[in-house]
Parts: C-alpha cells; sequence; structure tokens
C-alpha cells in the first residue's frame, strides 16, 4: 500500500555497544527496578510512586471496548439530493461513509450540496462505529491494517471516530471470531507500530461530545478520547544527553530506522522534546519495551522506547523538558539506550534535522 508510512525494521550493529537493533527472535526485555526519582523540573508534575508505570498497563485503550463486526455490504449506486439534505443524512440513507462519498465525488470538507445533485454512492464494505471503539480494534475484528482504513477513508489529525461513522473496510476485511480476535490482540505486542497508536487508539465519541481535556496531573487512567493540543511551536529538544548509536534511515538491505538510537547509562532521565499531551505510555508493544507518545499538534509525534520507567500517562499535558520516564534496556534491545522517533501527519521524520546542532 503506497500511502502506509513504512514500519520500524532495526538491525543489530556492532552487536556489543548496539542494541538499537532488533533480532526477530530475541525475547522483549522485562522493565527492571526503577532508578531513585529524579529532582523536580519545571514544568513537571511527576506521578505518586504508586501509580508510576513500570511494566505498563495491563489494558491498553484499544481493548477497552471488544467490536461487533457489523459490517454492511454497499453497491455502487447514484443518489439524488433532496432539498435541505446533508451528507450525513446521505450517508445514513445509502449505508456508505461520509468520507468515502466525499473521496468518490471529489469533494472536501466543506460538502456543499444542491438540489437535484447526484452523488456517486461508492460500493465497499462499511462498518458502524459504536461508542468506544478505537481504529486498532476495529482493525483486528476483520483481520485487517489499520493504516489502510485510515487511508481509505482519507482520516486526519486528530484521528478521533465519531459513533455511527461508517468506515469503508479493505477488500480483504472479514469477520474475525472472538478467539481469532484475541490472537490479534496478543500478536499486536510484535506487530502494532508507532503510527497505529498515534492514529488508532482513540476510542470512538459522540458527534456532539467534546474530546477530553488534558491535565498535567491525571488522578486516574483516562479511558475517553483526548484533545490534542491547539499549536505547535515548531522546535524540538534533545530528549537526554548520549551517543547516537543508529541513524534515521537504512541499515541494511530491507532494514530501516524510523528514528535514532542514542546510547545512555540505565537510569537516565528522559525529557519531552517539546509541549504536548501524552498519547501513550506503557509496553504492550514488545519491540519498544517501555514507550512513551507525545502529540505536539500540527501533525507532530514524537516517540520514546526501551523505557524502564515511565512516570506519565496517556492524557497528561508536559512541558519541554519535564521528566517523561528513564531510559533502559526493555524490549528487543540488550544495553541501555533510548529509541526516538518524530513524525509528521504519519511519516517518519529524521530527528537530526529537527532538533538543534550539537
Amino acid at each position: 500500500m503506497g500511502d502506509r508510512p513504512h514500519r520500524l525494521i532495526l538491525l543489530p550493529l556492532l552487536a556489543a555497544p548496539l542494541a538499537a537493533c532488533i533480532p526477530a527472535s530475541a525475547p522483549p526485555h522485562r522493565a527492571v527496578a526503577p532508578a531513585p526519582t529524579p529532582a523536580p523540573t519545571p514544568g513537571y508534575a511527576p506521578l505518586p510512586p504508586a501509580e508510576r508505570v513500570t511494566g505498563g498497563d495491563s489494558r491498553p485503550t484499544w481493548t477497552l471496548q471488544p467490536v461487533v463486526p457489523n459490517a454492511q455490504r454497499v453497491e455502487a449506486s447514484i443518489h439524488i439530493v433532496s432539498r435541505g439534505q446533508s451528507i450525513q443524512e446521505i450517508s445514513e440513507i445509502t449505508g456508505a461513509g461520509v468520507e468515502a462519498i466525499r473521496i468518490e465525488n471529489a469533494s472536501s470538507t466543506p460538502f456543499r450540496l444542491v438540489p437535484g445533485q447526484r452523488l456517486r454512492i461508492p460500493a465497499g464494505l462499511y462498518h458502524r462505529v459504536g461508542a468506544g471503539e478505537t481504529g486498532i480494534g476495529i482493525a483486528q475484528a476483520y483481520g485487517v491494517d489499520w493504516g489502510e482504513i485510515v487511508t481509505l477513508n482519507a482520516l486526519s489529525e486528530p484521528y478521533i471516530l465519531r459513533i455511527d461513522q461508517r468506515l469503508k473496510l479493505p477488500n480483504a476485511a472479514r469477520a474475525q471470531t472472538p478467539q481469532q480476535v484475541d490472537i490479534a490482540a496478543r500478536a499486536a505486542a510484535f506487530n502494532l507500530d508507532i503510527d497505529d497508536i498515534a492514529t488508532g487508539s482513540q476510542p470512538a465519541l459522540a458527534e456532539n461530545r467534546a474530546p477530553a481535556t488534558a491535565s498535567a496531573a491525571p488522578r486516574g487512567a483516562v479511558t475517553t478520547a483526548i484533545a490534542p493540543p491547539a499549536a505547535f511551536s515548531g522546535r524540538f529538544r534533545w530528549p537526554l544527553d548520549g551517543r547516537v548509536i543508529a541513524k534515521f534511515g537504512p541499515l541494511a538491505p530491507g532494514k530501516v530506522n524510523d528514528g535514532i538510537n542514542i546510547a545512555v547509562a540505565a537510569g537516565t532521565p528522559i525529557h519531552a522534546a517539546a509541549d504536548g499531551v501524552v498519547a501513550y505510555a506503557g509496553d504492550q508493544i514488545g519491540v519498544y519495551g517501555g514507550l512513551i507518545l507525545i502529540d505536539h499538534g500540527g501533525g507532530w509525534v514524537s516517540a520514546y522506547g526501551h523505557a524502564q520507567q515511565l512516570d506519565v500517562r496517556r492524557g497528561q499535558a508536559v512541558k519541554a523538558g519535564a521528566v517523561i520516564g528513564r531510559a533502559g534496556a526493555t524490549g528487543q534491545v540488550q544495553s541501555p539506550q533510548l529509541h526516538f522517533q518524530l513524525r509528521r501527519n504519519r511519516l517518519p521524520i529524521d530527528p537530526l534535522r529537527q532538533l538543534p546542532a550539537r
């Protein structure tokens, strides 16, 4: 699929010092004992020790609401627009998704309708989104790639699905049994990537309901959709000091690094590269171990992998320079380091082109 950003594949280079790259057969490392609590940092509201995540959340947001496959087949047709009809009403009548209708008729938001207008209704299989469902959950329910659903429906930031929204599914979509979905969920520890989590982990909301506002110190787990930052400053800072042991881009035939890897001592504080909202903090993705994703707004997302301690949680607002966790050797690596990514509009960007020169 041409529009799908490539997935991270890391390769072991220089074996001993560089564990940035991941041999497929190596088992994930479990989190190690947390390092001492760092000194307070301006703009940082640390979680109480009892609430810190050192082994990852047991229930990531994309598994909280089981998805019941309800997709219906829609045949291609022509719809004649009546006076006062909205595209949402036409979607309800025809069963096709709003986004798919817009794409089929080469139109963008706002969609201007004229009485008597002939709208082409695209054929396809459409899933009707239920309360709390996530993109990842929907993809697993049909055995398809969430990134392909994003492309088919031209979804964009903040990737918050709405209840009763109809998503067009890939041709290969087939309703999975509960057992197949369970197997897919367990396999997600190795198959999901950063783009999946950044775009497909927000629970669906009612059309008239606003997403939750980020808090500097959430009292508990945030399980609803989270509002992204209103704006991005456009500047990033280094998340920590250390030697870059793997750069962005091709490493070997068929092997690509979507970020950079920085060698550091275990327990080194990890700092937020810019202001933003924590989109994910956990260890459900085996490759990365302890992983934090921060949404900075404007399509920018930063990722911090292989952490041994996570000091933030989903839905938490952080300032640039705030300590968000401690570096370690979790995931499929053998030495302490930080895997750091920057993404814009789902595409990985070379962090060395965005960070201050050293």
